[in-house]
């Protein structure tokens, strides 16, 4: 990429058109996350249109409904059971980890396109079987990882192609954040083995790294190494208040991540190459000015640009490729990769061991 490219850095490089009609969303799952991002992503939106929320509770849907331009308040059992089909085009699942499944088993039996949060399940196994769920009805699933849609991370990935810093040789990631000030409850899914997967740390925040790691290097993990420990009584059912993790890609680059739900709340993201390196911090937290740096030598070049809405471009692009009939990514088959790298992660925090993909 040359220094001009980024004179147009917020540019929506996979946008080809905004001549259709809006896809209406079905909102399955109510919590904070859906109700302040998401919804507001597509209210903000040109192409989206929230029309339906699903929730367990119809008290809860109702109230949504009033506060926002959805129309229909569905509970679970509704949804499941195919109501007001004709009311919506996609949906976008946010239930706890473990209840995915479920409702894009039901979103495919309709014919209807997914947009499921990450991590896609709780398990390998049932991430597979949502996998086949769709590809079974030929219906499109794509895993919000809103980072490969965020400009600053697309225009690391350019530069990384483009070899403006060489080969790259390491990366280095981190996100943490005190989950227990943001919600305080010791009894959240989130800290449920049963409902979030095999821990906390690892699968809700140091998927960000790995993900974007994967995307910006254009490479996937061979094999990991890692260490975790918890010791807040809060985190007693899961092994990862805290978590750092190793990954060997298959280009050879090598990466160090970090995680943890109990620190001081922060991002980075940086790739070290042979001439240079690229560096975005602070990154991953949603709408947290972003700072993006490309160093070639002695020379360093700061970008100053206009922050977008992260959830509203994922949405945008889903769109998009939807009425484009556009390739999607990242699928569900990409998002099976990284399932794959979570277990190995957690295997090798408990065993001590490298473990291989």
């Amino acid at each position: 990429m040359d220094a001009d490219a980024l004179s147009t850095f917020e540019r929506r490089d996979w946008e080809t058109t905004t001549d259709f009609e809006p896809v209406r969303f079905a909102m399955v799952g109510l919590g904070w996350w859906t109700r302040d991002e998401a919804i507001p992503a597509t209210e903000d939106s040109d192409v989206c249109e929230t029309t339906v929320v699903v929730s367990s509770d119809r008290g809860k849907s109702e109230e949504v409904v009033e506060e926002t331009t959805a129309e229909t308040a569905l509970t679970y059992d509704e949804f499941h059971d195919g109501e007001a089909t004709d009311e919506y085009d996609a949906v976008y699942v946010a239930t706890p980890n473990a209840a995915h499944l479920e409702y894009v088993e039901s979103a495919a039996e309709f014919d209807k396109a997914v947009l499921c949060e990450k991590p896609m399940e709780s398990s390998v196994e049932r991430a597979r079987r949502m996998v086949e769920a769709c590809e079974d009805a030929d219906v499109s699933l794509m895993v919000a990882y809103r980072m490969q849609t965020e400009p600053a991370v697309r225009r690391a990935r350019e530069l990384v192609a483009d070899g403006a810093i060489g080969d790259p040789v390491l990366v280095h990631g981190s996100m943490s954040q005190r989950l227990l000030e943001m919600i305080p409850d010791p009894d959240q899914w989130r800290l449920d083995p049963n409902l979030a997967g095999p821990g906390a740390s690892v699968t809700d925040l140091g998927i960000y790294p790995l993900n974007t790691a994967r995307f910006v290097l254009d490479a996937d993990p061979a094999a990991v190494s890692a260490f975790a420990r918890s010791e807040d009584e809060a985190f007693s059912d899961v092994p990862d208040e805290v978590a750092t993790f190793e990954v060997r890609f298959d280009d050879g680059t090598l990466a160090a991540c970090s995680a943890s739900q109990n620190a001081h709340e922060t991002g980075h993201f940086k790739v070290v190459g042979t001439e240079g390196q690229i560096s975005i911090e602070p990154v991953f937290a949603g709408q947290a000015h972003r700072g993006f740096a490309l160093e070639l030598g002695e020379n360093r070049a700061e970008v100053d640009y206009e922050e977008q809405n992260q959830m509203r471009e994922e949405f945008d692009y889903f769109a998009h490729q939807l009425r484009t009939d556009g390739e999607i990514h990242p699928d569900g088959r990409h998002g099976l990769v990284d399932m794959e790298a979570l277990e190995a992660i957690y295997e090798s925090a408990a065993e001590g061991s490298v473990v291989k993909l």
